[in-house]
């Protein structure tokens, strides 16, 4: 498969594929979650069905098969209970509030994250002056993680790197500078365990190395400026943050400043979810869904 540089060749790789994904959309009563769903639709590579309530629902999309719902959480729980069935293979989140839509997915009885899982968050941007794609975990859900969650992360973040073309991805295991230092950053010890892993071949085909702060990891000039040598060659193609402080930042800040655009899903349950904010752009779902699709 040849490597996807940016979100239209996303598109076009998606809408090239024979198979659709079938999509459970959540309460979708907003133009922009209904009009990332019929532009997904345009392209060629979902078949959704609208789970909500019909009043709300209107005359939006009336070519779409729809389930009746009385309300949010009885809209996330039949959404949740189509992946569960095999019946869905993405979960995307409409006009409703986040906390709805998660306990339905992390239900212990009829939810869709097995046992042992991490639910965490994944970003792929597609930044100005940047000669690729950029992967990310976590800018939105895991506050602090630990040594189990940061290694599902990785596996994550890889699996989405190989989705989209990378035969051998290059991960970055972000500090503020490029020295361990056990007293003030102790998740730099665990990042040496990580890279010990990686090198031993526990994570298949990939380079990863740390702690880089961002510029070494993403400027090749900048990593031979400061006289250091690393694998990635400040070429990663995913970057793993400390901490949801460090990521959401950084997140926000290409938004706002480089204006990056970016998809967004959680990976860990069965299936990927869409939780886009429900203020976010037409543009910023449809990518979102894409991401989920492929």
């Amino acid at each position: 498969m040849k490597t996807i540089q940016n979100f239209e060749e996303l598109i076009s790789h998606l809408g090239e594929r024979t198979e659709k994904r079938r999509v459970a959309v959540v309460c979708p009563y907003d133009e922009s979650t209904q009009g990332a769903v019929q532009k997904a639709i345009d392209e060629g590579f979902i078949e959704p069905v609208l789970v909500g309530e019909p009043q709300k629902l209107g005359d939006a999309l009336p070519s779409v098969p729809r389930m009746e719902a009385t309300d949010d959480d009885d809209a996330a729980a039949k959404a949740v209970a189509l992946v569960k069935d095999g019946k869905a293979d993405v979960l995307m989140k409409g006009l409703l509030n986040t906390d709805n839509l998660l306990r339905a997915v992390l239900n212990k009885e009829k939810g869709i994250l097995e046992k042992g899982r991490v639910l965490t968050h994944l970003t792929c941007a597609e930044v100005p002056e940047y000669n690729k794609l950029l992967f990310m975990t976590d800018v939105a859900v895991i506050p602090y993680p630990t040594k189990e969650q940061r290694e599902q992360q990785l596996h994550y973040l890889l699996n989405l790197c190989r989705s989209m073309g990378v035969e051998e991805p290059r991960i970055a295991l972000i500090n503020c500078s490029e020295k361990v230092n056990e007293k003030h950053f102790p998740f730099t010890v665990e990042y040496q365990e990580l890279i010990a892993r990686t090198q031993a071949g526990d994570y298949g085909r990939c380079i990863v190395d740390g702690p880089l702060d961002l510029k070494t990891s993403l400027s090749a000039a900048a990593l031979h400026k400061k006289g250091l040598t690393s694998p990635l060659e400040g070429q990663a193609d995913g970057l793993i943050f400390p901490d949801i402080q460090a990521g959401n930042v950084f997140y926000k800040t290409i938004t706002l400043f480089s204006h990056a655009r970016t998809a967004a899903v959680l990976a860990g349950p069965q299936v990927p979810v869409v939780l886009t904010s429900r203020a976010d752009a037409l543009e910023s779902k449809f990518f979102s869904l894409a991401l989920a699709c492929i």
